[in-house]
């Protein structure tokens, strides 16, 4: 046992030390890569997710909703929370250890050819991409749920053909690697549409929608817009009706909090209906009602603690920061009501950091800065005096440990409280492990 615990923690660590090729759009190196392991690839039927947010969330309520209609779902997604393993699961399985360092195994050789043919070296999102998608093949689950990294055209999930195409959203996010204006951010992400195959696509700007529509027309791809050809209403905080191409459901409850994630539930069903009449493939009422009331999908919008309230969200970016403050206001007199809002946030250097506190700011009585675990935080320190101008020096805070941060947070916590931790996945995931192995647990 203990030899394998240090096999796959050497592929871990192997994995890690790609991140010195930083992020490097293109498909050369993962096509080349894939081909000398055989294409794995082509064996699986894939669903394809984009967009700027709702990505994973999304991807949650089409695998919870399959595996009640009696399927098994592979899904990659990025990032992890706590465990590296979290990108590639099966059915909620986390891949094993063993088959990560196997899998690596098989892959190093691989790598360490075409490097030597003259291909540039893949980088780690691409190195983790041809092992999941390894994986899966030899797995062989009815679907994989692929999620989308940076864009779409050139992003290292592009190397497939999928059998439904979906964009989440678009949104600002990756300036530097997307562009500036909402059509050409539209561009990218439309890559991922594919000849005949269909596209569900959520987009309210007018312009990068149109640059979707003149793709999936290009394509030959059949178009299916929500609040066009799909719609939702929403009935509660946590409750929604669903009129689709040809479905039609009331009252379906879903487990995730906000109105955002009524929609990306309806993207789900859409996909759904996809699957039904183009496809053959069974998913009855129960298994969609079932399917949407079970799903779990953690670090969004997750209240973990009620006396205090403690809520952790991954809101990254502006229009991920709008969906939280909207539920924050919507629902302050009820499932969210406190007395005082406690913000903790640490943001990534490459956000529109003064946009997305500017949309969270008023809504607290007291932020603490942090920074995120990553080399992309930057100047994290810089949002404190942005921050200053909405609580003054009195109520802010700056302390660069995440963890530290929220230990001083719940020192002045009372029970009518709420704490709200937001800004990056890379600080919410050791926040989290700590919130529920060692303050939860010790109450």
């Amino acid at each position: 046992m203990e030899e394998k615990v240090w096999e796959y923690e050497e592929a871990i660590a192997y994995l890690k030390n790609l991140t010195k090729f930083g992020i490097n759009l293109g498909l050369e190196r993962i096509k080349a890569l894939l081909a000398a392991i055989g294409n794995p690839e082509q064996s699986l039927r894939v669903i394809h997710i984009g967009g700027t947010n709702g990505k994973g969330s999304t991807c949650a309520f089409l695998s919870s909703v399959l595996q009640q209609a009696g399927y098994r779902v592979g899904m990659f997604i990025s990032p992890h929370l706590h465990d590296y393993r979290e990108r590639i699961s099966i059915n909620g399985e986390l891949i094993s250890r063993a088959d990560v360092a196997a899998g690596i195994k098989l892959l190093k050789p691989a790598l360490e050819k075409i490097v030597a043919e003259g291909v540039e070296h893949p980088t780690e999102f691409e190195v983790t991409t041809t092992l999941a998608l390894n994986y899966f093949a030899a797995e062989q689950p009815d679907f994989v749920l692929l999620e989308v990294g940076l864009g779409g055209e050139i992003d290292s999930t592009n190397v497939v053909t999928p059998i439904v195409s979906v964009i989440t959203s678009i949104a600002f996010d990756h300036k530097d690697y997307l562009g500036n204006t909402l059509a050409e951010i539209a561009a990218v992400k439309a890559g991922i549409i594919k000849e005949g195959i269909p596209v569900v696509a959520d987009v309210d700007d007018s312009e990068a929608f149109e640059v979707i529509r003149r793709r999936a027309e290009a394509k030959a791809a059949k178009l299916i817009r929500l609040g066009q050809d799909v719609h939702y209403r929403k009935v509660a905080s946590n409750m929604m009706d669903y009129q689709g191409l040809n479905l039609k459901f009331e009252g379906l409850e879903v487990a995730l909090f906000g109105e955002h994630q009524l929609s990306n539930a309806s993207k789900a069903l859409a996909v759904c209906e996809i699957l039904r009449d183009g496809y053959a493939v069974n998913i009855p009422e129960k298994a969609i009602r079932e399917g949407l009331k079970k799903v779990s999908w953690p670090g969004r919008q997750e209240l973990i603690s009620t006396e205090p309230k403690i809520l952790l969200d991954g809101a990254h970016n502006v229009q991920g920061m709008q969906s939280l403050a909207k539920a924050l206001t919507d629902n302050a007199t009820g499932y969210y009501q406190r007395d005082r809002l406690i913000l903790c946030l640490g943001m990534l250097a490459d956000k529109e950091r003064a946009q997305a506190l500017a949309v969270i700011a008023p809504l607290a009585s007291q932020i603490i800065i942090t920074k995120p675990d990553s080399a992309r935080a930057g100047d994290w320190q810089e949002l404190s005096a942005l921050a200053e101008a909405f609580v003054g020096r009195e109520n802010l805070l700056v302390i660069e440990d995440p963890i530290l941060a929220v230990k001083e947070a719940l020192k002045g916590l009372q029970k009518e409280d709420m704490l709200v931790i937001t800004g990056s996945f890379y600080m919410l995931g050791p926040v989290r492990e700590y919130l529920l192995n060692s303050w939860l647990s010790s109450k």
